[in-house]
């Protein structure tokens, strides 16, 4: 999970670190109003500000907070944040709501007081969704293959094959934890791969290929369809072959995204 940088000075108090849940990532940050674009990652957050907890599903487009309250979260891997809420994650799937529409009132409240009464609420936070997750269900180990899977490159069918599911039933099984199907998935994941690549300096025809994309040109209608934009405005500075990228760094809040396009 890609780690998320300081934005501009109005954009202050942005602080990220592993989350005591095994591969989630803790963060805080201060006011954001308009800071920025969250991009799709498969990610799903468990968030508190102002006294209430909410929860950012996952992505699938281009997602433009306008927060003006300091916020902390928990950002899950995919997959990992369905046995900690118990919803489904299609239910979830391009929205922000408050966990009490989706829990009882009296057992979010309690949670949400403890955070509010703690001398460090992102530490509180930090506690309380390692206790969700103890008390959630199981841990089902083909989410992670189907994760490592995807990211690799490995086609669908594949992957249905190494973890012993029929293409209806990874479907099925996708919809439930990760909140779209696999194919989709695999999209968002091989997109991440792309940026990040580039972010790392890689030219962008290169990048392109090396994470399974036809050509430059295939990375670049897959950025504006899961991004809203092109790759030039989401990487800041001189882009690796010469052409030039405009955006300013920057990471909106809430997210329920390791990435910004103002990062």
């Amino acid at each position: 999970m890609s780690t998320t940088l300081p934005g501009p000075p109005e954009r202050t108090g942005y602080a990220e670190r592993p989350a005591r849940v095994p591969g989630a990532a803790l963060w805080s940050s201060g006011p954001s109003p308009g800071g920025g674009t969250v991009l799709p990652d498969g990610c799903m957050d468990l968030m508190w500000s102002a006294g209430r907890l909410w929860v950012a599903g996952p992505d699938t487009r281009p997602h433009r907070p306008d927060r003006t309250a300091p916020y902390a979260g928990v950002r899950f891997a995919p997959g990992t944040a369905h046995p900690v809420l118990g919803v489904p994650a299609r239910a979830l799937r391009d929205q922000r709501v408050e966990l009490a529409d989706l829990w009882p009132a009296r057992t979010v409240r309690a949670l949400a007081d403890r955070i509010a009464a703690a001398p460090d609420p992102v530490a509180a936070l930090d506690a309380v969704a390692l206790g969700l997750r103890a008390a959630g269900g199981p841990d089902d180990p083909r989410v992670a293959r189907i994760v490592a899977g995807l990211r690799a490159g490995r086609s669908v069918g594949a992957v249905a094959d190494e973890v012993g599911l029929g293409a209806r039933a990874l479907h099925r099984r996708s919809l439930e934890v990760f909140g779209y199907g696999p194919k989709t998935l695999a999209r968002v994941l091989r997109f991440q791969r792309a940026l990040a690549l580039v972010r790392a300096g890689t030219a962008r025809t290169d990048a392109a290929l090396a994470a399974g994309y036809a050509d430059q040109a295939h990375l670049a209608r897959e950025t504006r369809a899961l991004a809203g934009t092109t790759l030039g405005r989401l990487v800041p500075g001189p882009a690796p072959d010469g052409q030039a990228s405009g955006a300013n760094r920057s990471t909106p809040l809430p997210s329920g995204s390791a990435t910004s396009a103002y990062r």
